[in-house]
């Protein structure tokens, strides 16, 4: 098996470059994955360079059935539910169970959508430029097409790469943005992408402490669904050094049982190596504004960036109704090329 190098990466910036030789293309909302096949062996690896290819064995029976023996391909697994791309239900295949894995991968097959072309036919393309290198993805695409192997749009149009990033909902994660002369900087934050970012006004319903104990790490956010109950949704913690201190005298005040009376925030987890991580209930009183991206079963997939404080909004003005607004997919069919 060969070597299978780290994606290349990307920068986040704030605006698309607008100077000429970049190439634009949808950041699609999925998992990502390198894939490689020489025969009738087929790897399939994640970002963090993990096996993905027990997990979406539909996908290996698509690359052992391609034409072309040997390629080393860029791109994301998608998982399409209706028109809309399904973040939980790819998490839904990490799973242990084979049988499980196997059902899931009939009901709800997933895609791959190429976007890079690092090796083919025993020739390696890494150090190609990437107009070269598209032009070989595309050849490839056009010889081993199918319904769960698909071309990511692409484009020197900044035009269109804003018209993606304004339209595209709960299909694409943001736009990125390639040097056409480049080659294939593995490992490397050498893209720039512009993730699609919305603001949401939540309770900060708890908090966690700084590891002596003498700040804020983070606060607890959460929104009321219809019953009332204030869920769990996220976290921020993009607070400045010199603020966790002040912040600690503004909060403890507040201490109170329960905080959230929906979800809660866990114990320990995944991703934190099964440690505690404790956090103090707060009366729900105080109200920011935060930045996100992504939303995956009704909670921020990632971090929040605090905007602002509310004082002028009430607590039970912050609902989950914002999330189901801003979240309304324009479904993959608007993404035009």
């Amino acid at each position: 098996m060969a070597t299978i190098p780290s994606p290349m990466e990307a920068k986040l910036v704030e605006e698309l470059p607008t100077d000429s030789g970049w190439q634009f293309e949808p950041k699609w909302d999925g998992f990502r994955a390198i894939c490689f096949r020489k025969d009738n062996d087929v790897a399939i690896t994640s970002r963090a360079g993990k096996r993905l290819d027990r997990f979406f064995p539909e996908l290996v029976q698509v690359l052992q059935s391609v034409k072309t023996k040997c390629f080393m391909i860029d791109g994301e697994i998608i998982l399409p539910i209706g028109d809309i791309l399904s973040f939980d239900a790819l998490q839904a295949r990490l799973h242990p169970a084979p049988s499980r894995i196997e059902r899931l991968s009939r009901e709800t097959p997933a895609q791959l959508m190429l976007f890079d072309c690092l090796a083919m036919n025993n020739l390696t393309l890494a150090c190609d430029p990437l107009r070269e290198r598209r032009r070989a993805l595309e050849d490839f695409h056009r010889r081993n097409c199918g319904p769960s192997l698909l071309l990511s749009p692409a484009s020197e149009d900044v035009a269109q790469a804003r018209r993606w990033l304004s339209s595209a909902g709960g299909a694409l994660d943001g736009v990125v943005a390639k040097r056409l002369e480049d080659p294939y900087r593995a490992g490397e934050r050498a893209m720039r992408k512009v993730k699609q970012q919305r603001t949401a006004d939540c309770v900060i319903g708890g908090f966690r402490r700084t590891s002596d104990g003498t700040g804020v790490a983070s606060l607890l956010l959460g929104l009321y669904d219809e019953a009332g109950k204030l869920n769990h949704v996220g976290f921020t913690s993009a607070i400045a050094a010199k603020e966790k201190a002040h912040l600690l005298t503004t909060l403890e005040p507040l201490i109170e049982e329960p905080g959230f009376t929906g979800k809660a925030p866990g114990g320990p987890s995944r991703w934190n190596s099964g440690k505690e991580n404790p956090w103090e209930p707060l009366r729900p009183e105080l109200v920011i504004e935060v930045v996100y991206d992504q939303v995956t079963g009704n909670r921020f997939r990632h971090g929040t960036k605090l905007l602002r404080w509310r004082p002028d909004k009430a607590p039970d003005q912050c609902d989950m109704e914002q999330l189901e607004y801003e979240l309304r997919p324009a479904g993959l069919s608007q993404l035009n090329t």
